[in-house]
């Protein structure tokens, strides 16, 4: 259950220059014995207002080492809220792919073709506390005074697979795997789901841009468990 509970995440954007239009950069996925798994080749399209960046449209080509071709995808728009991204998903290896939409605001709408072969579709009730993907990133910078100060900051996370949100706790963390100026967790507050779920650590710099990301990836392994890795 662990490995597809929450497995929707990639690592955002390292450092936006002030008033980039476009931005583009790469992160390398780890296994715990420093063998390099996967690339996300990444381009985000923004605009800056007031000195801070806010996103329309982001792409992520994954590529096994040495490959020139694409083995997934990923596209994210930006709408409406940027912790609540439209996400397009696709792992044709698996014959796998996800879209989530946002027929209303108080609504979204999942649709998952699965490695099995079924199509299956949710509609999920929501509200402002809930954050989707990569949208966890800019959650953070939302509320990156608060965890600067060691608060806690409680909020919903989509897993994508099982239709629903759950209770999750942004706060700050120490770790000897990652060496960054600051690092924080994103963890269940549920106890039953801390047994199923380990934490995200994610570290940034003094600017508050994400340079790990540790955990769970949204790319699998094989059929039925997706890797987990660090992203630098």
């Amino acid at each position: 259950m662990k490995r597809r509970l929450i497995a929707s995440l990639l690592l955002p954007a390292l450092s936006l220059p002030v008033a980039a239009s476009t931005f583009e950069f790469t992160g390398t996925a780890k296994a715990d014995n420093g063998d390099t798994l996967y690339q996300e080749i990444h381009r985000i399209d923004g605009s800056c207002e007031q000195g801070i960046f806010e996103p329309q449209s982001h792409t992520v080509d994954y590529r096994k080492p040495g490959a020139e071709g694409a083995f997934a995808t990923k596209t994210l728009e930006y709408p409406g809220s940027p912790v609540r991204p439209v996400v397009d998903f696709a792992q044709p290896d698996f014959d796998e792919r996800m879209e989530i939409r946002y027929p209303s605001d108080d609504e979204l709408t999942i649709a998952w073709q699965t490695p099995s072969g079924d199509a299956e579709s949710f509609v999920v009730s929501m509200n402002d506390r809930v954050v989707v993907d990569a949208g966890f990133d800019h959650f953070v910078r939302q509320n990156w005074q608060a965890v600067q100060a060691g608060d806690s900051v409680e909020f919903r996370f989509l897993g994508p697979t099982r239709g629903e949100h759950y209770g999750f706790v942004l706060e700050p963390a120490a770790s000897d795997q990652i060496d960054a100026e600051h690092v924080v967790q994103i963890r269940p507050t549920s106890l039953v789901l801390r047994v199923l779920v380990d934490p995200i650590l994610l570290g940034y710099n003094d600017q508050g841009a994400l340079t790990d990301y540790l955990g769970l990836t949204n790319i699998r392994q094989n059929s039925d468990e997706n890797y987990t890795a660090h992203i630098q």
